[in-house]
């Protein structure tokens, strides 16, 4: 599976941006996509997932609200809406997937993920 993360940027503080992760390979309709992002000083932090088998979806709760995470089936994209962005949410955002089905308790877990895009760098700041 080969992942390609895209549409970081600057934006203003209560600005919107769209990620995007092109997904391709061995790609299955059990397969699990997640955003994952990674500030610095800090660990890497689950933002948002979603199964390809049921399109259901998990949030970390300080993107709940804010945030969106879609598929486009055709397009086979993961997009991320993001929302009301604030300056800590300025960090390398990466999407990752697993071919598999993920339990609920762990997809905002990175170890859960096996194949990673490389990172998009989104910067909030007036």
């Amino acid at each position: 599976v080969q992942l390609q993360a895209s549409g970081g940027g600057l934006v203003q503080p209560g600005g919107s941006l769209r990620l995007s992760c092109a997904v391709s390979g061995s790609i299955s309709r059990e397969s699990t996509v997640g955003w994952f992002r990674l500030a610095p000083g800090m660990e890497r932090e689950g933002v948002a997932s979603i199964s390809f088998w049921d399109r259901s979806t998990v949030y970390a709760d300080s993107v709940k609200g804010r945030f969106t995470i879609s598929r486009d089936r055709a397009e086979n994209t993961v997009y991320l809406q993001m929302s009301s962005l604030k300056p800590e949410d300025t960090a390398l955002y990466y999407c990752a997937a697993n071919s598999r089905r993920v339990i609920l308790s762990s997809r905002l877990t990175p170890s859960a993920y096996y194949n990673w895009g490389q990172g998009t760098q989104v910067t909030v700041s007036s």
